[in-house]
């Protein structure tokens, strides 16, 4: 369950990027995507049957924890990227 909210947040910000085109955006739905990868990963590695684990409510909760750590992220590297306007040219996060 814990790839549940990474993934909503991942179809929520591919929704926009469609609307937008921003690539900001786009790394924001690739660092989604990669959390929720990492999530099914986990679960399939732990060999929780349907990849869902014995307690459900402490899942969902590191699920949220893991998509407000992915956008927390996000936000710093747009943050870091208008300070240093050089970083910019190596991620492509200027649109």
């Amino acid at each position: 369950m814990c790839y549940v909210a990474p993934l909503i947040g991942a179809g929520i910000s591919s929704g926009i990027w469609k609307m937008t085109k921003s690539i900001k955006v786009w790394w924001l739905s690739l660092m989604f995507y990669g959390g929720a990868l990492f999530g099914v990963i986990d679960h399939w590695w732990n060999g929780e049957l349907f990849l869902i684990s014995e307690n459900i409510v402490s899942d969902a909760l590191l699920g949220v924890t893991i998509s407000v750590i992915i956008l927390a992220v996000w936000v710093v590297v747009l943050r870091v990227s208008k300070i240093n306007p050089t970083l910019s040219n190596y991620i492509k996060i200027t649109s």
